[in-house]
């Protein structure tokens, strides 16, 4: 499965959002995966971006809006017909439980204090880009220690 159809999840169980959010709520269902799994819900990682991490096949969809629906994001028919297992469902559904309330700012902030991001941009200045890959090993083992949910 991939990250465009966890996004999707997201926007069915939580409606139309901004994009950080989403970005966000998609990174800790991935983090929540990893470290009650140890298994990715998608293979596309995420960039250490000024504004916390980023994947960049999500942002490249949703491009140029600052909010966006469910069927915005879905434009092609696997996606649209795509379905995830019982356990991934699970897994979103209690990220978006835990954190759905915060805004993307709030998620952003969150995440800026926490190793996987802050490590990914050692040596960078906090107002400069990024496209540092924030790796899956450090998201499980930050968040395997300090849970999401």
């Amino acid at each position: 499965m991939g990250i465009i159809n966890v996004a999707a999840k997201v926007l069915e169980i939580m409606g139309p959002m901004t994009t950080m959010k989403l970005q966000k709520l998609v990174y800790y269902s991935q983090a929540h995966s990893l470290a009650t799994t140890g298994l990715s819900l998608f293979p596309e990682d995420f960039e250490a971006w000024t504004n916390g991490p980023v994947s960049l096949e999500l942002f490249n969809r949703h491009r140029g809006r600052f909010t966006i629906r469910k069927e915005e994001l879905l434009i092609s028919l696997p996606e649209r017909c795509a379905t995830l297992e019982y356990e991934q469902v699970k897994i979103i559904e209690e990220v978006c439980a835990k954190l759905g309330n915060l805004t993307g700012n709030q998620l952003s902030e969150r995440t800026h204090k926490e190793d996987p991001w802050i490590r990914a941009r050692i040596g960078i200045s906090a107002n400069q880009g990024s496209e540092e890959i924030i790796s899956k090993k450090s998201i499980h083992d930050y968040y395997v220690n300090h849970p999401i949910v």
